[in-house]
């Protein structure tokens, strides 16, 4: 029987949910199904990473999306902020807000995408919590570890240094923010590599996030539009924006922005193509004018500052 969540009951309802998920890859000292799982860290020398994010119905996508890929999301969300410090994921809790009449089945093939991705990336979905609601809402909380004292931070960047980007950027909203792939290989790799700098993920936009850095680091960015990785989604928009501008704002392109030392970028570069399928690109370089983010749309053009960015939850939205 499929039904609602009602028909079920929160216990049946939860246990539905148990039922889909893959046994742990990291051990448990308590297990998955009680109101706290507990599990040892890994030995040696190790920070823990934490992160989490929402995903609410009528903000991070509308109702009629894919439940799978709006549960790939959900995940794909912390799994991109773990890769960002260049943590390797181990557990993630899933607290969620559903009405009375949401369908079991929606719910079951949520955590069907929240599995699949889970099980690509060795991360343990180890419990959570159900709870009654007016808007169907997902929470999830991740635990990851990095090698003590090396975590990427947004704090490390300086003047001089190559901004890369990887992947795509822009137009998100055309059903990309439900088939992204967390960079959660590509931030391990990086963090063990010599001559990096700041780094970050792009959740908010590219204009948005690399002001973090900036903030973080009292440095300055320059930006080459003409050299920006834009996706061809970002020309289906349906607005009178150019593509380059939905690449620096729609947000929600879950890529990886770092800088590396200018010293060491090209031997980077080349080594990150003998590893990963992933592309890589080289987009501007960081400045010594503390928080001014400049553009230069075309190759020999003059630098223009500019001051806007990316999504903001609570800016006003046409």
């Amino acid at each position: 029987m499929s039904g609602t969540v009602t028909d079920l009951g929160e216990v049946q309802t939860i246990r539905r949910m148990l039922a889909r998920l893959d046994p742990p890859v990291h051990p448990l000292t308590l297990p998955v199904g009680g109101d706290c799982a507990v599990g040892p860290l890994p030995p040696g020398e190790w920070d823990v990473a934490l992160a989490s994010d929402p995903v609410i119905q009528g903000v991070h996508f509308e109702w009629g999306s894919p439940p799978a890929g709006v549960g790939h999301k959900a995940l794909g969300r912390v799994l991109s902020d773990l890769a960002a410090v260049g943590a390797k994921p181990l557990w993630a809790l899933v607290n969620i807000v559903a009405r009375p009449d949401q369908s079991v089945a929606w719910l079951e093939a949520f955590y069907d995408g929240l599995n699949r991705l889970a099980r690509r990336h060795q991360c343990d979905l180890i419990g959570g919590d159900l709870a009654r609601g007016a808007d169907f809402q997902a929470h999830v909380f991740g635990v990851g570890i990095t090698p003590k004292a090396t975590a990427l931070t947004r704090a490390s960047a300086r003047p001089g240094d190559v901004l890369f980007v990887t992947g795509e950027l822009g137009g998100s909203r055309q059903g990309r923010q439900f088939r992204f792939e967390p960079r959660v290989a590509e931030g391990q790799w990086l963090r063990a590599q010599a001559g990096h700098s700041a780094a970050i993920d792009l959740s908010d936009g590219l204009a948005t996030d690399v002001r973090h850095v900036l903030a973080a680091s009292g440095v300055g960015a320059r930006l080459r539009i003409h050299d920006l990785p834009v996706a061809a989604a970002a020309a289906k928009c349906g607005d009178d924006r150019p593509p380059w501008v939905h690449a620096l704002t729609d947000g929600e392109d879950f890529e990886l922005l770092f800088g590396v030392r200018p010293a060491q970028a090209a031997t980077l570069a080349a080594a990150w193509r003998q590893v990963f399928q992933t592309p890589l690109w080289a987009i501007g370089e960081l400045t010594d004018q503390p928080g001014q983010l400049e553009i230069q749309t075309a190759p020999a053009a003059r630098w223009e500052i500019v001051s806007f960015t990316g999504f903001d939850h609570y800016a006003t939205h046409a």
